[in-house]
């Protein structure tokens, strides 16, 4: 699976952005899905995940309440809403498809990465 990120941008605190994650093939609507980020000088962090289904998801606590990840399986396509964004959300989003239908908050279970889209958010 070939993974496509897009939809980042420079917005102001407050402000919304949606990210989207094309995927190249089918077999996307068969695995769980994820947005992790990496600010400079930080180490990559888990931000949402999704199950197969998109009936399940986990958000990091940062996060909780002002993002909402979900998934159009006809699509082939995983977005994350974003409201209410802080300063402290500037990074490159990640998207990644894992090995099973579940949904994880661990890296090591995901196996495709997309490219990266850098999100800056100005106070």
């Amino acid at each position: 699976v070939q993974l496509q990120a897009s939809g980042g941008g420079l917005v102001q605190a407050g402000d919304s952005l949606r990210l989207s994650c094309a995927a190249s093939r089918r077999t996307f609507s068969s695995v769980g899905m994820g947005w992790f980020r990496q600010a400079p000088g930080k180490e990559r962090e888990f931000v949402a995940t999704i199950n197969w289904s998109g009936r399940s998801t986990y958000y990091a606590d940062s996060v909780k309440g002002r993002f909402t990840i979900s998934r159009d399986n006809a699509k082939n396509t995983m977005y994350l809403q974003m409201n209410s964004l802080k300063p402290e959300d500037t990074a490159v989003y990640y998207c990644a498809a894992g090995l099973t239908p579940r949904y994880s908050v661990t890296s090591q279970d995901y196996n495709n990465w997309g490219q990266g889209t850098q999100v800056t958010v100005s106070s």
